[in-house]
């Protein structure tokens, strides 16, 4: 199939598909569930494409691995696990089991437990030492960071809650801005490491710790840990009772939607935080229940293998065009790269094709005034990703965004349009003649025929929140099964863990002689200068 995928793709590549854009074509090659829409009809996909691509979902057999995950099978294969992050949004279903066992109980309990602690942070029927808490630190790091931090920031128009504040890098130059602008007395601390161990996220635990101890009497009564691990939590101080654990079949990258969650759920209330729960509930029933050429997630992963693993597009932007959502590209980073930056395919063979691309992004209009350069002239294709509410936040605002909504679809059309030279021409008549006339001309060509495409929305609420990160989740799926990888281990990042701690003695002034010769020298000039 990959065969008959890149020979296609090989005969349609020189055409100009603004010519295919019609208004058939922007509903025919178009998804939505709800109110959110997913528009790829820019983009050189064709109905022979679309087929193809389709083909290939059934000679993965997709919709059997689809519903094994949902089941709690071990589809985690290389370190015997389910993978159920859909289970902590399933409100409304069934029982889900993993070998035999309802998990359904454990995970709404949690949920419960989760809602009475944030109601009582955020009513101060849980208090500081200085009276109600004012300030909330989550200390994480990847997936215990990534995920709250982008989704505070997403829902920032619905806080009624404390100030929420996050910590992910060892580096004391993060805590230490963090802890600068909180009041110790009035700020409760959570941490949040599956095991309690995470080198980076207990090392700055245990600094909030001690700068919390300077001013209050018991900090630990002030903390608050997402992890299973009791007798880490117990050794810290920390009481049963804030201790919120969640099982190995929830990935870091997919661990918002739980316990990881919690700072979002103080911030924006229980209330809100379900909406947002309930959101990515009904992306998994229109994941699971939509033809393929009416599945938003499938249709946005085929989308990403035409033009990675076809067209050879090795990167593609994510923009999207409402500011709160500017930590969602940091957020897919992990998300895409980390599940599917892999080079072995399930059964141990290395791959014959691609496997996932760099994901990376900025919101619009920043991103205009700065890399959109590269994309519409430069020599690469990138295909992009657009996002777009019709409504923001602010009503004595709205011709504001109607000028941001503007500026999105005209990034989309001008990509696909393009300048051709008699037009650039025009523009410069009657400044230059001639071979001057020429030269300006072409500096100002668009090529076009650049693809994007666009997911919009009526408004950034909770529970559209909800339905784009699961929308992106099923699409990392998807693309995984497609081309035969473990999307939920994460083996690449574990080497320099590794050596890190190797080399944490020597760059504390043990002997460096065992080290490659960069290393040790690189260890020299940092001692010399006060490491």
């Amino acid at each position: 199939m990959w065969d008959k995928l890149r020979k296609h793709g090989e005969a349609v590549k020189g055409r100009r598909f603004e010519t295919l854009v019609d208004a058939d074509r922007a509903v025919i090659f178009s998804a939505s569930t709800g109110d959110i829409r997913l528009d790829y009809a820019k983009t050189n996909i064709d109905a022979d494409g679309r087929a193809l691509l389709i083909d290939l979902l059934e000679e993965v057999d997709l919709a059997s691995k689809r519903d094994a995950m949902f089941n709690g099978a071990a589809i985690n294969e290389t370190e015997g696990r389910a993978v159920l992050h859909t289970a902590l949004r399933n409100l409304d279903g069934g029982p889900v089991k993993v070998d035999g066992v309802d998990v359904m109980p454990e995970v709404l309990s949690t949920l419960d437990r989760m809602e009475k602690f944030a109601a009582d942070v955020r009513s101060g029927a849980f208090k500081g030492e200085g009276g109600k808490i004012t300030d909330v630190v989550n200390i994480g790091i990847g997936g215990s960071d990534l995920g709250p931090a982008m989704g505070v920031l997403a829902l920032a128009p619905y806080h009624d809650g404390p100030r929420c504040h996050f910590v992910s890098n060892v580096d004391p130059a993060d805590i230490s801005q963090v802890l600068r602008s909180c009041d110790p007395k009035t700020t409760l601390v959570i941490v949040a490491s599956k095991t309690f161990t995470t080198i980076e996220t207990m090392t700055n635990a245990r600094t909030a710790k001690a700068w919390m101890g300077e001013r209050v009497s018991d900090p630990a009564a002030q903390f608050a840990a997402l992890s299973t691990s009791e007798d880490g939590t117990a050794a810290f101080g920390i009481a049963p009772s804030r201790v919120f654990g969640f099982e190995d079949w929830v990935g870091g990258r997919y661990s918002m939607w739980g316990p990881i969650g919690l700072s979002m759920m103080i911030a924006i209330g229980p209330d809100a935080f379900r909406a947002f729960l309930r959101g990515a509930q009904d992306m998994d029933r229109h994941f699971q229940a939509a033809d393929w050429s009416e599945n938003m997630p499938v249709m946005l992963a085929l989308v990403g293998i035409w033009h990675n693993q076809v067209c050879g597009y090795s990167t593609r932007a994510v923009l999207p065009y409402d500011n709160n959502l500017s930590r969602l590209p940091a957020y897919l980073q992990q998300l895409e790269m980390e599940s599917n930056g892999k080079g072995v395919s399930m059964d141990g063979e290395d791959l014959s094709v691609n496997s996932g691309p760099v994901v990376w992004g900025e919101p619009g209009t920043n991103g205009q005034h700065a890399f959109y350069q590269l994309i519409h002239q430069g020599t690469r294709v990138i295909p992009c990703e657009f996002l777009v509410a019709a409504r923001g936040h602010d009503d004595d605002l709205h011709h504001q965004h109607q000028l941001l909504v503007a500026n999105c679809l005209a990034q989309s059309e001008a990509l696909m349009k393009g300048r051709d030279l008699d037009e650039a021409r025009s523009k410069v008549a009657g400044k230059f003649e001639g071979a001057e006339l020429e030269r300006q001309a072409k500096h100002r060509v668009f090529l076009g025929n650049r693809p994007s495409i666009t997911i919009a929305y009526p408004k950034l609420d909770p529970f559209t929140l909800g339905q784009i990160i699961a929308l992106y989740e099923h699409r990392v799926f998807v693309e995984g099964v497609v081309l035969g990888i473990n999307s939920y281990d994460q083996w690449g990042v574990e080497l320099g863990k590794e050596l890190a701690t190797a080399l944490q003695p020597i760059v504390e002034g043990a002997d460096a002689s065992g080290k490659d010769g960069s290393t040790a020298a690189l260890v020299g000039f940092l001692q010399k200068h006060g490491v």
